[in-house]
């Protein structure tokens, strides 16, 4: 595939995840949706779903919408480098625009919150407690998880005796939504997991520099390196694992 198809599919993917995902915790957050105050239960299962729909929408470039993916299966020897800056430049662009069309989408809402400088949270990641080295643990330990399922879970496949091995990765992109899922209610309560760089500083941009919400709060730049380190980090172990004991 083209550097020009890879960039259209992964930049539609993401534009999809990130609007459907920041969307889900403004209508938690937000008043006056049908969705307000609806609980964490409420968002780890919609950004389920937005993982579903992103991975769907982009499966002709592979669906990484996540640079950590991405440098992982390079590390891995699974993507060539040589496509790596269009997938991440794509999944940056994507996560911008996702989170300037979930800000569309509920403009009159933010125009009338109370607390306007609270609104980075339904964009961004932050910690419940602020310590750069355990918040960077807290991700890549739950990036690795991601990773480590992509890597390992075995394909779909028919043995020489003729039977089908279906293997984990036959559930297809639910799987991997699955995994998010539980990384979500198992590990994101320290940091909010953004699990993917892309995730966190697209609309994190987005809501610094594009959105003209009154009286919003700041980008918390001190912390939007962690969600890019962690991830990458866990991400990287992972496929160093998989070179040193690749899957069957």
């Amino acid at each position: 595939m083209g550097a020009g198809s890879i960039f259209l599919w992964e930049l539609l993917g993401a534009t999809v995840l990130i609007l459907l995902g920041t969307g889900v915790v403004a209508n938690h957050v937000l008043r006056k949706t049908n969705g307000n105050a609806g609980g964490p239960l409420f968002i780890n299962i919609e950004w389920v779903f937005a993982v579903f729909a992103g991975a769907s929408v982009a499966a002709p470039s592979g669906a990484h919408l996540n640079p950590a993916i991405t440098i992982s299966l390079a590390v891995a020897d699974r993507t060539e480098w040589a496509d790596v800056p269009v997938y991440l430049v794509a999944q940056l662009l994507g996560g911008v625009l996702g989170a300037l069309l979930c800000r569309a989408a509920y403009k009159l809402r933010f125009d009338d919150h109370p607390e306007p400088g609270g609104t980075l949270g339904i964009f961004a990641t932050a910690p419940q407690i602020a310590d750069r080295f355990w918040n960077v643990v807290t991700e890549a330990v739950g990036t690795f998880v991601l990773v480590a399922f992509v890597l390992f879970s075995p394909v779909f496949r028919t043995t020489e005796e003729g039977v089908q091995n279906f293997g984990n990765s036959a559930l297809g992109y639910a799987g991997v939504a699955f995994v998010v899922l539980v990384i979500g209610a198992s590990l994101g309560g320290p940091t909010g997991y953004a699990i993917n760089p892309a995730r966190d500083l697209g609309p994190r941009v987005a809501y610094a520099f594009l959105m003209p919400i009154r009286g919003k709060g700041t980008a918390q730049w001190g912390y939007s390196w962690v969600p890019v380190v962690g991830p990458i980090a866990g991400g990287v172990l992972a496929a160093l694992l998989f070179l040193a004991y690749p899957a069957a």
